[in-house]
C-alpha cells in the first residue's frame, strides 16, 4: 500500500513538472507571437488601403513581383524582409518574413 501511494506520488511529481515545463514552452511561444506584433507594429510597413502605385512611390519598387492568383486576384510583391498582399490594386496585408523576425528576436536576447 505505501509502495502503491510512492509509486503515485513520484507519477503526479513527474506530470507536475512535465505540465510545468510545457507552461514554460506555451509562455515563450506566446512572447515570441507578442515580439512579432511589436516589431511589425515599430516596422514601416505598407498600411492596408494602399494602391500598388502608392506602394511603389514610398517603398521603391519590390525584388520580386509573383503574378496574381485566385478571384478576387491577389498579388504578392516580395521587399527585403517583408511581402505586400494586394487585392486587384489595393494592400490587404503586409507580412514580416520568418527568419528577419526570428533574427531580429534572437539579436535581442543576446
Amino acid at each position: 500500500m505505501i509502495r502503491r501511494l510512492t509509486v503515485l506520488g513520484l507519477l503526479a511529481l513527474a506530470l507536475s513538472s512535465a505540465g510545468a515545463a510545457l507552461a514554460d514552452r506555451q509562455t515563450d511561444g506566446d512572447m515570441l507571437l507578442i515580439e512579432k506584433v511589436m516589431e511589425r507594429m515599430n516596422r514601416d510597413l505598407p498600411g492596408n488601403g494602399l494602391s500598388m502605385a502608392e506602394v511603389e512611390q514610398r517603398f521603391g519598387s519590390p525584388t520580386e513581383r509573383a503574378p496574381a492568383v485566385g478571384e478576387p486576384p491577389i498579388t504578392r510583391w516580395t521587399y527585403d524582409g517583408y511581402s505586400v498582399y494586394f487585392e486587384h490594386d489595393l494592400v490587404i496585408e503586409s507580412v514580416l518574413h520568418p527568419e528577419v523576425v526570428m533574427r531580429e528576436v534572437s539579436d535581442r536576447q543576446n
